[in-house]
């Protein structure tokens, strides 16, 4: 039987590569994000794709995307929060001081990759299907390592705990809570310019497997944490870095 599977941040990236997966299995998918082109874009290329423009970050907008899902879809089975990013590639301000300057990057950051998480989650769980719904939240390497921004790295590590609550939470309606923390993926808009060559090689030098991710290995993470195979598993993070975290 079909599921409706809600996406953030759905229409490039990790996200749209996570619609492909469950699309590909007769899934109905429902993409979210800021950038209407870029969604109906994607939904051109899913069948039996809807999708809503909606600014995460702002509760009254979340409360109109989460009506138009339940209206158009009903319960929602599957909810993968992706939408979010790397807080330096929004709109730059001039600060009064250092500190002005750190305060808005912290909270950047926070409203990007965690509220836009909470407030979503939090709009959507009555209609989450029960039992067998799935919530699923995208991490990063950076909550583990501090890699780049201190503010980034922070801001996805405040979703494990919210993770670990709402799986006590939801698990008697039979609701499972994962984390997936990718490493560096290749093929997203993230550094928003091509990282240097050095860098990259760093990076990968770091690694076990010896390469750069790819927003398949998250998207097939995803897909798989979302399946009755995965049904006992539950308020865990599982991280897709080829070995990246544990240093090499």
């Amino acid at each position: 039987m079909a599921r409706t599977v809600v996406i953030s941040g759905g229409g490039t990236g990790i996200g749209f590569a996570t619609a492909e997966a469950f699309a590909a299995e007769g899934d109905r998918v429902v993409l979210l994000g800021r950038r209407e082109e870029a969604l109906a874009h994607a939904a051109e290329r899913l069948p039996s794709a809807g999708y809503f423009a909606v600014d995460l970050r702002d509760p009254a907008d979340v409360l109109r995307a989460a009506a138009f899902v339940e209206r158009e879809y009903g319960a929602v089975d599957v909810l993968v929060n992706s939408a979010g990013g790397n807080g330096g590639r929004e709109k730059q301000h001039a600060h009064s001081s250092p500190l002005a300057a750190l305060a808005h990057d912290w909270t950047v950051n926070f409203r990007l990759n965690t509220l836009t998480a909470a407030l979503l989650t939090e709009a959507l769980k009555e209609h989450l299907a029960t039992p067998g719904g799935r919530v699923l939240f995208l991490s990063s390497i950076a909550a583990y390592r501090g890699s780049g921004s201190v503010a980034y790295g922070a801001s996805k590590a405040a979703l494990h705990p919210y993770a670990f609550q709402l799986a006590r939470t939801l698990g008697p309606r039979g609701i499972t809570v994962n984390v997936v923390a990718p490493g560096l993926v290749e093929e997203t808009d993230f550094f928003g310019e091509p990282l240097a060559q050095e860098r990259k090689d760093a990076l990968v030098a770091e690694t076990a497997t010896g390469r750069i991710g790819h927003p398949g290995d998250i998207a097939r993470t995803l897909h798989w944490l979302a399946s009755s195979a995965a049904g006992h598993i539950t308020a865990q993070v599982i991280q897709v870095n080829g070995g990246a975290e544990r240093g090499h």
